[in-house]
């Protein structure tokens, strides 16, 4: 059995190892696990990762949970070109240092964007109260400060002048508002050009198939969506009351 990555691309963890992966000519059978139908939940899957979170991997008789876990482990694996995770202490640790930070500063707030902004609304038929849409949106433009302070810098690429793992896994991070129509590249030319420079060095036609879940979701039809998911996702609607 080969290589096999569990996946839903409208999470952007999903999305950085699909990417990766394809980039780089890893060879892996896509399996795909619905999010929005709580598949992660069901027993087939819960075998291979028992967090019940995405992504997976089962590699053979080996299984592997975490999004970074897994990216570092395809690197390794299949000896992607070293831009991506640099050798140099210094360098390495400056890809290190931005994914730890990432998880709380970018991958919560972006994802609660969009949950805010469409699938609450979509799935429950109520809207969260303005108010606490503001305190998160203001949340994201302090972050997304602090990412350009702290990590790009004047720099090309968060470690210098090539792409890293650092700039993919930001990158899926801070398109996650887009399925609810928010770009937070708006109101910054130098995050948009970083944005840019980005796509062109993954390929925009892979970019953009990553990314066409995400950006169709609008056009989910949630009707048939499992009752109890409906139900959990009403109990995260009464979080933001």
């Amino acid at each position: 059995m080969g290589l096999e990555l569990y996946l839903d691309l409208l999470s952007a963890s999903c999305r950085a190892i699909y990417i990766f992966a394809k980039k780089n000519s890893i060879p892996f059978e896509f399996q795909f696990v619905d999010l929005l139908k709580g598949h992660h939940h069901s027993k087939e899957y819960v075998e291979i990762n028992p967090l019940k979170k995405l992504p997976g991997l089962r590699d053979g008789k080996f299984t592997l949970s975490e999004s970074v876990a897994i990216l570092l482990y395809l690197c390794r694996k299949y000896s992607a070109p070293s831009h991506w995770y640099p050798p140099d202490l210094h360098t390495r640790a400056r890809v290190d240092e931005f994914m730890a930070w990432h998880h709380t500063a970018l991958q919560v707030p972006m994802s609660k964007i969009l949950w805010i902004k469409l699938l609450i609304p979509k799935i429950t038929g109520e809207e969260v109260p303005a108010e606490k849409t503001q305190e998160m949106l203001a949340d994201v433009k302090k972050n997304l400060q602090l990412f350009e302070e702290k990590f790009l810098q004047d720099q090309m690429f968060i470690t210098g002048n090539t792409i890293s793992l650092a700039d993919l896994v930001a990158l899926v991070e801070m398109m996650q508002p887009m399925g609810g129509d928010h770009n937070v590249f708006l109101n910054s030319s130098k995050l948009a050009e970083w944005r840019m420079r980005v796509e062109l060095s993954i390929g925009s036609n892979l970019f953009s198939e990553a990314h066409n879940r995400l950006v169709k979701l609008a056009e989910w039809d949630c009707s048939m969506l499992d009752p109890t998911v409906k139900e959990r996702i009403r109990e995260l609607l009464q979080r933001y009351k």
